[in-house]
């Protein structure tokens, strides 16, 4: 797999050491609360393992799988819901976990379906930002890192279901995805 990455664009370091930031962020503005973590699958398991476990708060999760994306490297635009929350997050502070936000359809699509549910307050925190390619009109409360309009892998990200177990995050070379 190391083979198909053009280069490292945040290394295992650089992730971690981020997310016990954000942790420390999101923490610092939920204390007193007992928040629910909401992570969209399944990009976001690294993310979202990594994440709240350096969160000191108590907090509750949940899981959403959607899906745009199919087997292709562009959105479709179209989103498929597979996966709804397991338990009620009415009353509730609710922060959505993403590991990237792109053209923002998805995450677009995911906010407003949660908010039918009526939480109490509702934010974004996401490892990857690209506003480059921003189509919807979405913005994250917290971000990870912002990058440029680069196909990544690694951490959780893929390309045809392959590549998330890398520990970092990669550019993957054009010729794998342009076959």
């Amino acid at each position: 797999m190391n083979q198909d990455i053009a280069r490292i664009l945040i290394t295992e370091e650089e992730l971690q050491n981020r997310i016990a930031e954000l942790a420390k962020t999101v923490s610092a503005d939920y204390e007193g609360t007992v928040p629910v973590f909401v992570g969209v699958l399944k990009g976001v398991v690294h993310f979202f393992t990594d994440f709240v476990t350096k969160t000191p708060l108590p907090c509750e999760y949940d899981f959403l799988a959607v899906s745009s994306y199919g087997r292709g490297t562009v959105s479709s635009g179209v989103i498929n819901m597979q996966k709804d929350l397991s338990s009620s997050i009415e009353g509730r502070h609710v922060v959505i976990l993403e590991d990237i936000l792109d053209t923002g359809h998805t995450l677009k699509f995911v906010k407003e379906h949660l908010l039918s549910k009526k939480p109490a307050s509702l934010k974004i925190c996401t490892l990857l930002d690209k506003p480059e390619r921003r189509q919807a009109d979405i913005t994250a409360d917290y971000v990870g890192f912002t990058i440029p309009n680069e196909f990544v892998v690694g951490y959780g990200l893929d390309y045809r279901e392959i590549y998330r177990n890398l520990p970092y995050i990669g550019i993957l070379k054009p010729e794998v995805y342009q076959k």
